[in-house]
């Protein structure tokens, strides 16, 4: 039996996912689809081809969250989280970011990432450092202040210095509340 013939091949379906889709190689962006560019308003000259650091508030911000997917890639190569990213207008917004490394033990070498606009269900109403982006995005994931130092590479009573900024800043008086305020915005 011979396959149906069907106009949709893997191309057309990159082009067409619902989400953002970038192949990369060394943390580079090798190609990217329309969803894509739309999330982050640039044309494929301001992502093909560059750096993933171009979409990142901070350039140590890029460079923690390399750090950070090396050391939590799970035994398929994959990743996945919930950060702050930045659209080329510099507008900040949530962004949930999953990706697989072709190759586990060479996690930046080539892969392939999706990105998914969260800012229609959480709004970034508040400005927050790097760190506190970071560590917001942690708290949201449910992560304790022990769990977080171990991450970040930082103190849990750090971390707790950070979680009482964010409260502060976003009239929280519990961590289950800064939580739905962060989600919502």
């Amino acid at each position: 039996m011979t396959p149906p013939t069907d106009p949709l091949d893997y191309r057309s379906a990159f082009e067409l996912a619902p989400i953002g889709l970038v192949i990369s190689r060394e943390r580079v962006m090798q190609d990217c689809n329309a969803e894509m560019l739309a999330i982050f308003g640039a044309v494929r000259e301001q992502i093909v081809g560059q750096s993933f650091e171009v979409l990142y508030p901070t350039p140590a911000e890029f460079e923690r969250t390399g750090e950070r997917i090396v050391e939590m890639l799970d035994e398929h190569g994959r990743y996945a989280d919930d950060r702050i990213m930045k659209r080329a207008s510099g507008e900040l917004f949530w962004c949930h970011v999953s990706g697989h490394a072709l190759d586990a033990r060479a996690p930046h070498a080539a892969g392939v990432w999706s990105f998914e606009d969260l800012s229609a269900r959480r709004v970034l109403k508040v400005d927050f450092t790097p760190r506190e982006r970071e560590i917001a995005a942690l708290v949201i994931e449910g992560h304790t202040s022990k769990e977080i130092g171990r991450r970040l590479a930082i103190s849990p009573r750090t971390v707790d210095v950070y979680r009482a900024r964010l409260m502060r800043k976003t009239g929280a008086s519990t961590t289950p509340e800064l939580v739905n305020k962060l989600l919502r915005g």
